[in-house]
């Protein structure tokens, strides 16, 4: 059986994961890291800035969806959806308690 994501074929599972997740990034342009966050630390200043950013990107893809550019209007549904996750491996890293066996969840 062969997979494909788009037009790219994916061989194992770890290039079908790389693919699933960058798809949506060559498609749109849109920098998920400027929307969701980088996966190492950031300082508030550099928090800050990136929020600045993603804000005023965001509220230029809204004014060109606006305007009649398709592409844009749903470029800032996919960057307004990024704001509101969290990279799984950041997440993962935050956690500070797994339960030990036996305890409840």
């Amino acid at each position: 059986m062969r997979t494909f994501i788009g037009a790219h074929e994916a061989l194992d599972a770890v290039e079908f994961a790389e693919l699933a997740l960058g798809l949506p990034e060559l498609l749109s342009g849109i920098d998920r890291d400027l929307f969701c966050g980088p996966l190492v630390p950031e300082s508030p200043q550099e928090r800050a800035a990136r929020l600045d950013v993603a804000r005023e990107v965001l509220a230029e893809l809204r004014e060109q969806g606006e305007a009649g550019d398709e592409i844009a209007a749903w470029n800032a549904l996919y960057a307004d959806a990024l704001t509101r996750t969290v990279p799984f491996l950041r997440a993962a890293s935050t956690v500070g308690h797994s339960p030990r066996a036996g305890e409840a969840a």
